[in-house]
């Protein structure tokens, strides 16, 4: 066993360093060792993740799953693997699972909201892709194909295993660099000038240059530089005189959508953000009807986008920035759409939260824990918090379901979040001290007791919490030394020469420990020994 944890630290640190082939054949040694050991399979799939090998990083997370059912860490594993594979439905079932088993696990529930997303995104790029193969004539006759059609949803360019079954298929390649044309980033101000021919190699003799808008029809020219003209006043901020000369530019050319989303760019700056909408639609429907690029339709929506949210009208953000990805996807706009998402949640919960509500939750969570239905009352009191989550009561009486129901782990969560509440609510630092020693973790209730009896010195469960843990504590001598020297923190605590020469000090003069004290890094070490049950003070 030894050895196997030495090639599984080993493991550790070299994925630590992403060097993730190091990494997998440590871990591949120790599975050699210790094949049933689940953990080292679990890690063993994240080296495979991080090293992009997805499928084997599925299969290794299966075997963690088949080893250990109840281990939320394997869905976790499964569930990201299956997604970086766009199996996005699978994925999340792996998530849903893991949480069967383990509720309110944060690490499922935000891998389980990310692959969410991310299949959202997914069907948005495909709606996307196959939009741009209709444009085509080449690819819209490939569509009438049924075997083309799945090609197109199984193909995955980020994980080459995709493309096997499909490498002597023609139509791959072009399909392929489609899909890849719709993730090419872009910026978001204001258009530039339209761009100058490449020049001419100049001979030795000079020339005077060629005109800027050469080979153009007259009213274009006119309209292009009626816009370097608007785009220089926009740049020192003259909006006025800047949407004279693009209105100008439009009178020259009305079917340049870039006309139309610059006089919107001014109006953003002007804060007339319902202005800004009106003219991006307008932009939109110039530029459907003149074929132009997607990146410029993209851009339009994007700016109508930032209005709404500047409106504080997230929802409507969302819509429009969903609708630019699906012309052009950029990492800006799938930044913007990420705040906005949050926000939407956080106004939700905000909308959600109802004090009344949540008192007639708690009460029929009351009832059913004197039913000793504790997975009804955990329901109602897991509601009761949505609705009111700065109650420390509630995770304290939740806490109280957890620890009937053996979930130690989900019940010190619960009181913690309480303490942090509401650092003077006794039953909350009571109850930390039951699931502790619930834990075998006498030390630590041991504290959480000692907080209680800070706040009410006679209170008589705290007494008797604090009584219990310090006989369990102070019963075996030897049995306390061993479980202490066999912590980490408490080894290297007694391995730093200072803190050796505080604790003789403290021997010799039990008055020099108060100066000590005034240090919170000695006072947190002194705080630890003083746990674990090494030293007492008198």
């Amino acid at each position: 066993m030894e050895q196997v944890n030495q090639l599984k630290e080993k493991g550790n640190a070299a994925l630590a360093s992403e060097n993730y082939d190091e990494a997998i054949n440590y871990y591949t040694s120790a599975i050699e060792l210790d094949p049933n050991n689940h953990v080292l399979y679990s890690n063993r799939s994240a080296a495979y993740a991080k090293a992009k090998k997805y499928s084997a990083a599925l299969e290794d997370a299966d075997k963690t799953v088949s080893l250990n059912p109840s281990w939320s860490k394997g869905y976790s594993r499964k569930g990201s693997a299956l997604a970086y594979l766009w199996r996005f439905d699978e994925s999340i079932e792996a998530y849903e699972k893991g949480l069967e088993f383990n509720p309110g696990n944060e690490q499922l529930l935000a891998g389980l909201e990310n692959v969410k997303t991310q299949a959202e995104e997914a069907k948005i790029r495909l709606d996307a892709l196959f939009e741009k193969l209709e444009t085509s004539p080449q690819t819209r006759e490939w569509l009438k194909d049924p075997e083309y059609v799945k090609m197109v949803k199984r193909v995955n360019p980020n994980d080459l295993s995709t493309l096997d079954p499909y490498l002597s298929d023609m139509r791959l390649l072009q399909t392929i660099s489609i899909m890849l044309s719709l993730d090419i980033g872009t910026r978001m101000d204001v258009d530039p000038p339209a761009p100058t021919p490449k020049p001419t190699p100049q001979p030795e003799k000079e020339e005077p240059p060629k005109p800027k808008y050469e080979d153009l029809p007259p009213h274009r020219v006119s309209a292009l530089q009626e816009k370097d003209l608007g785009n220089e006043y926009y740049k020192k901020k003259d909006f006025e005189n800047a949407l004279v000369h693009y209105n100008k530019a439009i009178e020259h050319d009305s079917t340049d959508i870039t006309f139309y989303t610059n006089i919107a760019a001014v109006f953003f700056e002007q804060k007339e953000y319902e202005k800004c909408i009106k003219e991006c639609e307008k932009a939109i429907e110039i530029g459907r009807e003149n074929r132009a690029d997607f990146k410029l339709i993209a851009k339009a929506f994007t700016r109508i986008g930032n209005a709404y949210k500047k409106m504080e009208q997230w929802k409507l953000a969302k819509t429009y920035y969903e609708k630019s990805m699906s012309e052009h996807r950029t990492p800006e706009i799938k930044t913007l759409l990420s705040e906005v998402e949050k926000r939407i949640i956080e106004e939700e919960k905000k909308a959600y939260v109802d004090p009344v509500k949540a008192e007639q939750e708690k009460e029929l969570g009351n009832d059913y824990f004197k039913k000793g239905d504790y997975s009804t009352a955990m329901k109602h009191y897991t509601e009761a918090i949505k609705r009111n989550p700065d109650d420390p009561k509630l995770y304290s009486n939740r806490a109280a379901c957890y620890t009937k129901l053996a979930a130690f782990d989900l019940g010190l969560k619960d009181c913690e979040r309480c303490c942090k509440l509401d650092p003077k609510f006794i039953k909350g630092w009571i109850r930390k001290g039951k699931i502790l020693q619930g834990m075998q973790q006498q030390a630590k209730a041991l504290n959480a007791y000692q907080k209680a009896l800070e706040l009410d010195p006679s209170n008589a469960e705290a007494l008797e919490g604090y009584r219990a843990c310090s006989t369990q504590l102070n019963s075996n001598p030897e049995e306390v030394r061993k479980r202490a020297m066999a912590d980490p923190e408490v080894q290297a605590i007694l391995r730093d020469p200072a803190m050796r020469c505080i604790l003789e000090q403290m021997q010799q003069d039990p008055h020099a420990l108060q100066d000590h004290l005034k240090n919170p890094d000695i006072a947190a070490k002194i705080q630890k020994l003083l746990e674990s049950g090494l030293i007492a003070i008198h």
